[in-house]
């Protein structure tokens, strides 16, 4: 039978004696190794992160807000109109190029 094993990667950092000693006696108290307190630590914060930038929280009036604006969305502007007519006449421009596709 054979198994497969998921490739793994090796993460290196040199720190202080005083913050390895921190990470040391951290990793007993929750009973792991440094190296699995390091990666478990590291990765929560990482999730962190990501979520951050990931999600847009709203407050329940801002959530309103956004519906309100979705649903009646305000007229167009000046600025917006020109953008448009921009954007129309490049897409005319760049008709026979090879890149040309309708959404």
């Amino acid at each position: 039978m054979e198994t497969t094993s998921a490739k793994q990667d090796r993460i290196g950092a040199r720190v202080p004696h005083d913050v390895y000693e921190t990470l040391c006696r951290a990793a007993e108290l929750t009973g792991a190794t440094v190296n699995q307190f390091l990666v478990q630590s590291a990765l929560k914060e990482a999730h962190a992160v990501i979520e951050r930038e990931d999600v847009i929280r709203l407050s329940p009036s801002g959530w309103n807000w956004l519906l309100d604006l979705v649903e009646n969305p305000p007229e167009p502007n000046a600025k917006l109109k020109a953008a448009i007519s921009r954007y129309r006449k490049t897409m005319r421009d760049d008709a026979d190029t090879p890149f040309n596709w309708e959404p």
